[in-house]
């Protein structure tokens, strides 16, 4: 038997699969969460052998629900799914050590495969996935992209800089570095333009 806790912010697939995924295989679901926030508590307090999480959820992304659990449960098996599989998300992700990735668009069949596979201290990317993870057409460094994404959000500079742990020169040269790079005109632009090509 395999322990999971799910976290997706689409209460309809979250509970679809929390419904499926048992069907399929030996799997118990100790607790769903709908948001980053949520996923952190109920991992560190249930420690499931399989943490399930959506890479997009509000608040609390499920790469700063990773970051966070890693810290307190380094250990921890994680199974990100994801839609959008953007090359720089997926690089930072595999660098948190997330040992699987899966389309949310596969079958539950597949998912609890692919649980049972990283239960068993293996790895599994789905080939579509791994295919964009290795994808090295971005110019943006780590640091530039993680001030794009925190600007798409609408934040100030000064929220950006406390937000990251920067100094808010720092910020600056970091976007004046992105715009160069996208060639736009503003902050929001190049978050824009970083987006549209899938390098966020």
């Amino acid at each position: 038997m395999t322990t999971i806790v799910l976290a997706d912010d689409e209460a309809l697939l979250r509970t679809a699969l929390a419904a499926l995924l048992p069907m399929e295989g030996d799997i118990t679901v100790l607790a769903e969460a709908q948001d980053g926030l949520t996923a952190i508590a109920a991992t560190l307090r249930h420690r499931p052998d399989v943490l399930v999480i959506d890479l997009e959820m509000p608040g609390v992304d499920g790469l700063g629900a990773v970051a966070e659990i890693r810290r307190e449960r380094p250990e921890q098996v994680i199974l990100m799914l994801t839609r959008h599989a953007r090359p720089g998300v997926l690089r930072k992700a595999l660098r948190l050590g997330v040992q699987g990735f899966v389309s949310k668009s596969a079958e539950p069949a597949h998912i609890t495969s692919v649980i049972a596979t990283l239960h068993a201290g293996k790895r599994w990317i789905d080939p579509d996935v791994s295919a964009l993870a290795v994808t090295e057409d971005c110019p943006l460094t780590d640091r530039e992209a993680d001030v794009l994404r925190v600007t798409s959000e609408g934040y100030s500079v000064a929220d950006i800089a406390a937000r990251l742990h920067l100094a808010p020169g720092t910020v600056r040269n970091y976007l004046s570095n992105a715009m160069r790079k996208t060639q736009t005109r503003t902050r929001h632009e190049a978050a824009r333009y970083a987006r549209e090509h899938d390098w966020l």
